[in-house]
């Protein structure tokens, strides 16, 4: 059911002012016009190289850094306390707390138009909070930001509104959703909730429409990550890869072709963006790598995994394991080739569910890791046999970490 019109301005409270001190505050608010770059937003700024920042949370304080790392200075945001879960969509923080979901606008980003890239960035805003509590998934594409909550309710909001400082009008997606609702090729997808069957595939419009209902379903729906190559839905036998091809859709399964237990599961993938090589924690002492475009799982053994990370195409895999340092391995024959001293603090102490704690965020010439205990971040060069290129100190607990830009 849609929401009343007096709750819509609890959707996207916005502020007109910038969250911290930092150098975009003063950047000149020239109008957009017929000859500005595709993808453009008022305010912005457009640079010759990508505007990689990483946003930063302290759950135990509230504490929120904007770490940025073209200049290197950190800038204070919006406290946040109690947050359990810190994602982004490449733009815009999402910092979900039992009371809802905070959303930061990091002022940097990347539209990607195949032939080629621009980036921007902007100043740093508070966008204020989304009603939702623990459970709530964020997934957004150019033109939409779907959020669904953990008793499967999904709304559907404008992304233009936010990007302009607006409040938003969301709309209610019909159904309940075994999984989160992913935008995708102009249009939504979700796993539709069935009961004790396994859940269906369905595809809607962004009017909220049912458009399509591939012949395909998935069971226990668990983990779920855009690529070039379609959208992967973590199932209980694999992954599902939707596609879509001149407006049609289609699934194909990628199961794990053995028995796998439900505790190896691949149930949350991270991967560099752009990339068709995700990875997942497969159990305590492994790391499932998914190769999309071949169809291929491949089940690397490691150390105890903390986090994991590759950039794909013929690169290490990157593993934070509980000694506190990072690994290299070659994915194709397993070995580890590369190995760094200890990094981070107390490890094992951390949270292995990719949540909170120490996680391995990569791009296309930098891995990043953050050290909550040891208040610190560090830049890795992954094609030099994971050297740290730059460490960044930090007045925080650095327990969550995404890096925007990209």
């Amino acid at each position: 059911m849609p929401w009343a019109p007096a709750a819509l301005v609890a959707v996207f409270l916005l502020t007109t002012s910038c969250a911290g001190q930092n150098d975009d505050v003063s950047a000149p608010k020239t109008t957009a016009s017929a000859s500005a770059p595709h993808g453009y937003v008022e305010g912005a700024q457009e640079k010759a190289e990508q505007q990689s920042r990483l946003l930063l949370n302290d759950p135990g304080t509230g504490d929120t850094r904007v770490l940025d790392l073209i200049t290197g200075k950190v800038h204070e945001a919006a406290r946040t306390a109690g947050t359990t879960g810190l994602t982004t969509d490449g733009r815009f923080g999402y910092f979900h707390t039992s009371g809802g979901t905070h959303v930061l606008d990091g002022g940097a980003w990347t539209v990607d138009h195949g032939d080629h890239v621009h980036y921007y960035r902007a100043a740093i805003r508070d966008l204020g909070r989304l009603p939702g509590g623990p459970g709530t998934r964020v997934r957004s594409d150019a033109a939409v930001i779907t959020v669904t909550d953990e008793d499967g309710r999904a709304r559907i909001h404008r992304r233009a509104e936010p990007e302009k400082g607006k409040a938003g009008s969301p709309r209610a997606l019909p159904g309940t959703h075994a999984g989160v609702v992913v935008p995708y090729a102009e249009h939504l997808l979700s796993l539709t909730d069935n009961g004790r069957e396994a859940a269906k595939l369905a595809v809607y419009d962004r009017e909220g429409k049912r458009v399509a209902s591939p012949d395909a379903a998935c069971e226990d729906p668990r983990g779920d990550a855009v690529t070039r190559r379609g959208v992967v839905l973590g199932c209980a036998d694999g992954a599902l890869l939707v596609r879509e091809a001149d407006g049609a859709f289609t699934a194909q399964r990628i199961p794990y072709g053995e028995d796998v237990p439900e505790g190896e599961r691949a149930t949350a993938f991270r991967h560099r963006p752009g990339s068709d090589t995700l990875t997942a924690p497969a159990g305590d002492r492994a790391v499932w790598v998914l190769d999309v475009t071949e169809r291929t799982w491949t089940r690397v053994r490691s150390g105890p995994v903390v986090s994991a990370n590759t950039a794909g195409e013929g690169s290490v895999l990157i593993v934070l394991e509980t000694d506190g340092s990072l690994h290299g391995y070659d994915i194709a024959t397993g070995k580890q080739v590369s190995r760094t001293k200890p990094l981070v603090t107390d490890a094992s102490a951390e949270s292995t569910d990719g949540t909170r704690g120490p996680v391995i965020e990569v791009d296309r010439s930098r891995a990043y890791l953050n050290d909550p205990k040891g208040k610190r971040v560090y830049e890795i060069d992954y094609n030099d046999n994971l050297r740290v290129a730059r460490a960044f100190d930090l007045d925080i607990e650095p327990a969550l970490m995404v890096e925007t830009g990209r």
